[in-house]
């Protein structure tokens, strides 16, 4: 590693380009793996006479990130190196992903809805423990997270491209593409710089299994009103991965995961830019640019349901600034307020509210107000555009009441110091 001063003179290390291309090959394939199936499932349940359940199969899918990310960001944190914990839950999330094709064909919902709980549960804590790797190994660098994160969404680009222009979007050889993918990364993540624990040698009781010890976050009036307003924001992006492919699909939009990269390629734009937005409106307020960004695009989704299907793609191209200015200045804000023993359970926290309930909440009230709205002229063979307008009231709702907490309870003084000393340290990487 090099080194810089920060605006304090404390020597800040800076990390090799050897180091920086192994972090961000693991986020890529972390995002191929999760690309290449989720963001069409969707689709796939209702090519495949399915649609029923597609909320429930989103919500079981959260209903893995409820259960799981506690305990292994527990043993992450205190017993296990990360990058070992990262390559077993890959190793057996591949197995799981070969399983799933056979059951969409046999009609199995019921199975299927099973299986994915389960995979959800090995996959989602990888989510956050490839943002704690990162962070570990960026030695207090955080302002390079966004330029290592956004080779996660390359990964979904070339996930979405690669499923589209091989015609599989509707076809359950998503789960294929993403077997492999996940075995191609439980490999090379035990190649990985090691990530040992830091509470290691610790006296261990009941308590860290469901992180008990980072409960002292929520001692922070912020992190509480953070929290809440993930969990509001997450509704709507539950509800956009649960139904944004069946509803393209419904618009008569052809190769439906190629026109959902659209959103991935936005995503690059605007992950660059996130240090120059924190410089000039600070963390409160480009949070409340991803947070309110949510609702906005799905009013274009209601208006694009008057046979507008361009106001769609519109809205799928905002991706960029609804994902990169929630989830990954989420995931900053989240390093920022913790301490190190309790990175890896605060990214927990953090996905476990965010894609964990919000989405669980969000898929299953979402499926309900489908089920009751859309599904019906579906039965009828019928393409009811406006029943789609009803259901994207849901997201707009929660987006707007998210922002509204947002700007009302969130206290800017109490953020100061933190948010200071980053800023400071962009400011004096920028100047050397």
């Amino acid at each position: 590693m090099t080194s810089t001063s920060s605006a304090a003179g404390s020597p800040v290390a800076r990390p090799s380009a050897g180091l920086f291309t192994r972090l961000s090959a693991m986020m890529l394939l972390q995002f191929i793996v999760f690309g290449s199936w989720f963001a069409t499932l969707g689709l796939v349940l209702a090519t495949n006479g399915l649609d029923s359940i597609i909320g429930v199969a989103y919500s079981f899918a959260a209903l893995g990130a409820i259960f799981s990310p506690m305990l292994l960001g527990a043993i992450a944190d205190r017993f296990v190196a990360s990058q070992k914990v990262l390559g077993a839950v890959h190793a057996v999330g591949g197995a799981l992903l070969l399983l799933m094709p056979g059951l969409v064909a046999a009609g199995d919902g019921g199975l299927l809805l099973t299986l994915i709980f389960v995979y959800m549960l090995f996959f989602i804590p990888s989510l956050g423990l490839t943002n704690s790797i990162a962070f570990r190994h960026l030695s207090g660098n955080d302002k390079l997270f966004p330029y290592i994160r956004v080779f996660g969404t390359l990964g979904w680009i070339v996930a979405g491209l690669g499923v589209g222009w091989a015609g599989l979007s509707a076809s359950t050889g998503v789960f294929i593409v993403a077997a492999v993918a996940s075995f191609a990364l439980a490999v090379y993540a035990f190649t990985l710089p090691n990530t040992p624990p830091v509470g290691g040698g610790a006296r261990f009781s009941f308590g860290d299994l469901v992180g008990a010890k980072s409960w002292v976050l929520f001692r922070q009036r912020n992190f509480v009103i953070f929290g809440l307003a993930a969990l509001l924001t997450c509704v709507s992006l539950s509800t956009y991965n649960a139904y944004a492919a069946a509803f393209l699909g419904a618009l008569g939009i052809e190769n439906v995961a190629g026109v959902l990269t659209i959103g991935q390629i936005s995503e690059v734009v605007f992950i660059v830019a996130i240090p120059f937005v924190l410089l000039r409106l600070g963390m409160k307020w480009a949070l409340l640019g991803g947070m309110a960004m949510w609702g906005i695009r799905f009013v274009l989704f209601a208006l694009a349901a008057n046979d507008l299907p361009w106001l769609a793609i519109v809205g799928i191209a905002l991706h960029g600034i609804c994902n990169d200015f929630f989830l990954i200045l989420g995931a900053m804000y989240v390093d920022q307020v913790a301490p190190p023993a309790l990175k890896a359970q605060a990214q927990s926290y953090f996905l476990f509210v965010s894609t964990g309930l919000g989405a669980f909440l969000g898929s299953l009230i979402a499926g309900q107000v489908y089920n009751a709205v859309v599904a019906p002229s579906v039965a009828a063979g019928q393409n009811d555009l406006s029943a789609w307008a009803t259901l994207w009231l849901l997201p707009i709702g929660a987006s707007a009441l998210a922002s509204v907490v947002w700007i009302v309870f969130f206290r800017m003084s109490e953020h100061k110091a933190t948010e200071k000393a980053v800023l400071d340290e962009i400011a004096a990487i920028r100047a050397a």
